[in-house]
């Protein structure tokens, strides 16, 4: 039998350090082995980050998203890249997360730093397939990241 793990402060304040140190600018804390059926995480996110459109498409793939601290922007898109909806996903605000079918292009924003979430889904892992990466969005590391990001961002001012 494991040990609780505790989502507190001392946990928020650590992820919040290293995703600030992280190239990429967020961390994983997993609370699941990779095998377990059911993945549970934390993330530590920085403004920076880059979280590109994308979605799951395997049917047992959805996803629960919960901002534990700070603020977050959720963008929805269709097929063509068109924006469905956005909505600001806020720890202790009006809407704190979202749960997310198999097959919908979602892509986030980190609106605070020291952003934390918690996300669930199914395990185990499988890494992003052909056809869950949106080929309307610039790939993490192109040189138009910066110019989408922005747009992505300007959504929420």
């Amino acid at each position: 039998m494991g040990t609780p793990s505790f989502l507190d402060a001392t946990l928020f304040a650590e992820l919040a350090e290293k995703a600030a140190a992280s190239p990429r600018g967020r961390v994983h804390h997993n609370f699941h082995q990779m095998d377990e059926p059911c993945h549970r995480m934390a993330i530590g996110l920085q403004p920076g980050t880059y979280i590109a459109p994308h979605r799951h498409l395997s049917a047992d793939k959805a996803e629960t998203l919960l901002v534990l601290k700070g603020s977050l922007g959720l963008l929805v898109f269709d097929e063509a890249g068109q924006l469905l909806t956005k909505r600001v996903l806020q720890a202790g605000g009006e809407c704190p997360g979202v749960d997310l079918p198999a097959g919908v292009f979602h892509g986030l924003v980190i609106l605070e730093a020291d952003s934390v979430m918690f996300e669930c889904k199914a395990g185990p892992y499988r890494p992003v397939g052909d056809g869950e990466l949106a080929d309307w969005a610039p790939r993490e590391g192109d040189a138009e990241v910066a110019a989408y990001q922005a747009w992505m961002r300007a959504q929420f001012d």
